[in-house]
């Protein structure tokens, strides 16, 4: 296939390569130059522009860092789309978000399939992410061809629509943003009480936050958060994606939500979002 892939940030950088190598032509676009150029070196043709990526592409693949970005880069901009070209958004968007994208994408003549991603940049890399597949029966078949390079074929998730796909994602980050609260809390309340860090993360390794504790624990414990597989900045969008979605209250994501802009606040929103559980 011809296929454009905009938006170059840390997820698409581990994306891209799985198209190269299934032997696709791959025409890449970023907001910013170094990423694309990078990635040109991989095997991919660097656009100049997103119009230019997408004016060629029977497939296009946006990996953005949320709605507003969509709207500007894909849909306001007035791109060549090809006629019947299929539109597969891996960005973490809200159910409304989703359904106002699918009916201009079809307003466009073009066919538009959600399909959002759980899990890092490592199981990227290794082509092991959890995905979300959400639109018509031949859009969400044709967008499978292409999402399966990166998706574990036991965590590949087909919904009738594309807000179904966007919601399942929101509810995925919000299981993770709540045990990251619970791993801060607890390890804040092991301390006040005399344990130290390595007996409450033995402890959590026989609760249900077990996974992220092993995780994210030797990261907080170290205070380091440099190694950003999922920023603070990305998850508190996520958060406010959430709180917008819901019609009843979410208490917990409301309080992580303020956790994360705290943290961003203070310049760490470019940190992973386990910086939420740093010493205040």
């Amino acid at each position: 296939m011809d296929i454009a892939f905009l938006g170059l940030g840390r997820m698409g950088r581990e994306l891209v390569p799985h198209l190269i190598d299934a032997g696709h032509t791959v025409t890449v676009w970023n907001r910013s130059p170094e990423p694309a150029e990078t990635t040109g070196r991989r095997g991919a043709r660097v656009a100049p522009s997103a119009a230019d990526a997408v004016a060629a592409a029977d497939t296009v693949v946006s990996v953005l860092f949320g709605p507003d970005a969509v709207r500007e880069t894909l849909l306001d901009a007035e791109l060549p789309w090809r006629p019947g070209a299929l539109w597969i958004d891996v960005t973490t968007v809200s159910p409304d978000d989703a359904t106002e994208f699918a009916g201009r994408a079809a307003a466009l003549g073009i066919r538009y399939v959600a399909s959002p991603v759980v899990g890092s940049l490592a199981p990227a890399r290794a082509g092991a992410l959890a995905v979300f597949v959400g639109g018509d029966h031949d859009a969400t078949r044709d967008a499978k061809r292409v999402v399966s390079l990166w998706a574990d074929q036991e965590k590949l998730r087909t919904f009738d629509t594309p807000a179904a796909a966007a919601a399942a994602k929101l509810v995925a980050n919000l299981a993770l943003a709540i045990a990251m609260e619970a791993l801060s809390e607890a390890l804040r309340l092991g301390r006040a009480a005399g344990l130290s860090d390595d007996e409450v993360l033995a402890t959590l390794s026989l609760t249900a936050i077990a996974p992220l504790a092993a995780m994210k624990g030797p990261l907080v414990t170290a205070g380091d958060y440099d190694d950003a597989q999922f920023t603070a900045d990305a998850l508190a969008k996520d958060t406010r994606l959430m709180l917008a979605t819901a019609d009843v209250p979410l208490p917990v994501v409301a309080l992580v939500s303020a956790e994360l802009q705290r943290a961003i606040d203070a310049g760490q929103g470019g940190k992973d979002f386990s910086v939420i559980a740093r010493d205040r």
